[in-house]
């Protein structure tokens, strides 16, 4: 919302309502985008968790001389393209996953037939805690057991703990 149509609101509410309610609203304004700004923080903090977990997974990994793989995206009409990326996979059905760099990624999007034919070089997103939070139910796994999942025990041979 700019200044210019904070102003307008402001005056068309206390256009149509008492001075009780303008308090009212505005005090609501601030509550929303102070849970806004929290959230925001609660987002940023356990993407920086995860980001770590994922630096500590790939220092285990280096020593232990996992193999990464290509990582390839899945159309979401079937099909697949290649992509410039390696990696691992962070789930069976191989729609997420990690590259070297510990960049994280969603491997399943629309292709067209170029694509298929060219390849794709999909967008890093921020690595989050939890894979697939918001979807269907059975489609959700904590990222420390995806990891654990390509190197079992590689928590324990961690350089550092994750607490």
């Amino acid at each position: 919302m700019t200044a210019d149509d904070a102003a307008r609101f402001e005056t068309e509410s206390t256009s149509t309502r008492g001075p009780g309610d303008c308090d009212w609203a505005a005090s609501r304004r601030r509550a929303a985008t102070q849970r806004a700004r929290m959230l925001q923080e609660r987002q940023e903090a356990e993407h920086a968790r995860a980001a770590r977990t994922v630096g500590l997974f790939l220092e285990v990994a280096r020593e232990e001389g996992l193999q990464d793989v290509p990582l390839r995206v899945r159309g979401y009409a079937g099909g697949s393209a290649r992509t410039p990326l390696r990696g691992w996979y962070l789930r069976a059905d191989e729609t997420v996953g990690i590259d070297t760099q510990g960049r994280y990624y969603v491997l399943s999007m629309p292709l067209s037939l170029a694509q298929r034919l060219r390849g794709v070089r999909p967008e890093s997103q921020p690595v989050p805690m939890t894979i697939g939070e918001g979807g269907r139910d059975g489609d959700i796994v904590p990222l420390r057991f995806a990891l654990d999942r390509l190197l079992p025990g590689w928590e324990e041979r961690s350089p550092e703990p994750l607490v």
